[in-house]
């Protein structure tokens, strides 16, 4: 079995892998201050209620955007699994070209989602994250990651309307049919449900014109927590998958497990 963890800046997602199935997948909050022995406990806790011992975890695949964490969780995975993980940096191979400024400071979890879709969908394509931070990320049907751009997701700006303003409460993120609304809180949610809606579509529209890419052969997939939230109602054709990030993770293990464990 392979555990694949997704570190985020709000949630660590992992799943277990027997072959190319997700069998399990969990999810935990990002909590910094954490030590590896209480990542380690809940780790083991979380996949002994699942009916899978440590000892049945064959290998470890990590990607983060948290470097806090960067050095608690191997370490945790080397004392309680007793496996050196394989960590998504610039050593792996990915067979993905990547036209960015500085290649290396392309986040893991766009490279992953990069290859992901790539594998399971083809080229070109836009990936939509929608988690803390919502990226947008542009691959082409060469295999080349153009690049993309970042914003605040929407979990930060409705924390920054309660936060920064002094009548303004603090709000549930939903669905909301209409858009005028005649009270605070439902307008507050229309907002944000409206505009961040509104938003997804006119950056892939820019996208698509920039680029030029055809609209017809481009795949458009989101992921992240808020994906069947934002986009579910486009008037794009969007794909969503949520195991997107892990599913690559899974796929980057299988490109390079050879040339790390030389079998």
């Amino acid at each position: 079995m392979l555990l694949a963890i997704d570190v985020g800046n709000t949630s660590i997602v992992y799943g277990i892998y027997q072959g190319e199935e997700l069998i399990q997948n969990f999810r935990i909050a990002t909590v910094k201050t954490r030590s590896s022995d209480e990542y380690g406990m809940i780790f083991q806790n979380t996949l002994s209620n699942a009916g899978i011992g440590l000892n049945e975890i064959e290998n470890v695949i990590i990607s983060s955007v948290v470097p806090n964490l960067m050095h608690t969780l191997p370490s945790m995975i080397i004392k309680y699994f007793g496996k050196r993980p394989i960590v998504v940096n610039g050593d792996l191979d990915y067979d993905l070209k990547v036209e960015y400024d500085n290649p290396s400071a392309v986040g893991a979890d766009r490279i992953v989602n990069a290859v992901a879709a790539l594998e399971v969908y083809g080229g070109p394509c836009i990936i939509i994250d929608i988690g803390t931070a919502m990226t947008f990320c542009v691959v082409d049907k060469d295999r080349t990651y153009r690049g993309g751009l970042i914003f605040p997701g929407i979990g930060i700006a409705a924390e920054a309307l309660f936060e920064r303003t002094s009548k303004l409460p603090r709000i549930e993120i939903k669905k909301i049919d209409k858009v005028v609304q005649t009270n605070t809180v439902s307008s507050m949610q229309s907002g944000l449900y409206h505009g961040y809606n509104v938003l997804i579509d006119g950056i892939i529209e820019r996208i698509i014109d920039e680029v030029g890419f055809e609209e017809k052969s481009t795949k458009i997939i989101s992921t992240g927590g808020f994906s069947s939230l934002l986009t579910h109602e486009s008037k794009y054709d969007i794909i969503i998958d949520k195991y997107l990030t892990l599913d690559g993770l899974r796929m980057i293990y299988d490109m390079n497990r050879d040339k790390i464990f030389g079998n």
